[in-house]
């Protein structure tokens, strides 16, 4: 089906999931910002998939290959795509399986879209027609500096690997990354960053803090009760330029704000969205103990974005 197609199709679709796609490197943050709004809306209405399962090869295989995992030949693009297209109109899939920890091909798994289907990996926004699958897009763009920490941390925790085995395969998937990953973060509606601040010299148990690009491609929550002077030292907004030299709204959102400054801040988004109760406790987990006020403000806006898309 084109691009063209598929989004006629989805409009006369009255019962159609809202998609929600996460884009960006290995170890940019997507799992985790992906599990935290899962959790939220509850696995009866939210299912999540990992477009990383789709590759051809497993670790042993890719060993012999001239490319890494992040080079589209690696991967079923054209089974991504299929697989895309039935989810956003309402279908099941039998999704393909690749195990990170055994580095092996699994079992496929079936997978039936619920209200909403949540798309991450590395390659989701590669091609015209998985674009055209989702209602809301979202690249994860951390410093690189940040973002090999965040996968030499995990590769060797949860993978077993050593961190000079780490650093080289960072270094021989670099030119890849280049290529095919980080182009695709022209094609979000919402880029976000997590980094510390420059010149501020905050304490090491300091949260991240949080840029998010709102680009005009989709609408926006109206933030004008929560960009208030009581709360700026939690979050800002600035017109700034884009990739392209275009003037585009990015929201600033510091990690070092007290949490009670940011959790009214929290609280007054959770209005928007008018749901009932609190926010969900799951949002900003970084652990059992840990929590990023930053995390939970940008997830409660792409629940925002979920939940204003669903009919």
């Amino acid at each position: 089906m084109a691009d063209k197609a598929l989004k006629i199709a989805r409009a006369g679709n009255g019962r159609r999931p809202v998609l929600l796609a996460i884009a960006g490197d290995s170890a940019a943050g997507k799992t985790t910002l992906t599990e935290g709004l899962v959790k939220a809306l509850g696995q009866d209405r939210c299912v999540s998939i990992c477009v990383d399962d789709y590759h051809r090869y497993d670790r042993e295989e890719r060993k012999e290959l001239p490319f890494t995992a992040l080079h589209p030949d690696c991967n079923y693009i054209d089974i991504m795509e299929q697989h895309l297209q039935l989810l956003a109109t309402g279908q099941p899939i039998l999704k393909p399986a690749y195990d990170h920890a055994t580095g092996k091909l699994a079992r496929p798994q079936l997978v039936a879209p619920n209200d909403f289907v949540i798309v991450e990996g590395l390659l989701p926004l590669y091609t015209k027609l998985s674009r055209a699958c989702f209602d809301v897009t979202v690249y994860l763009n951390p410093p690189e500096v940040v973002r090999r920490n965040w996968k030499i941390q995990r590769d060797m925790g949860k993978r077993g690997y050593s961190e000079e085995q780490v650093n080289a395969e960072l270094e021989r998937r670099e030119p890849e990354s280049e290529e095919f990953i980080r182009p695709q973060a022209k094609y979000a509606d919402i880029v976000v960053r997590f980094s510390p601040i420059a010149g501020r010299d905050d304490p090491p148990d300091t949260p991240l803090s949080a840029e998010l690009m709102l680009r005009p491609t989709i609408q926006h929550p109206d933030l004008n009760g929560v960009l208030v002077p009581t709360l700026h030292q939690a979050v800002h907004l600035k017109l700034e330029r884009d990739s392209d030299g275009r003037p585009v709204d990015t929201l600033h959102v510091h990690g070092y704000a007290p949490p009670e400054e940011s959790q009214t801040v929290e609280k007054a988004i959770w209005s928007l969205l008018g749901e009932p109760g609190d926010a969900p406790k799951s949002l900003g987990q970084l652990g059992p103990d840990k929590r990023s006020e930053p995390l939970a403000i940008t997830q409660l806006l792409l629940l925002y974005h979920l939940l204003d898309n669903h009919q």
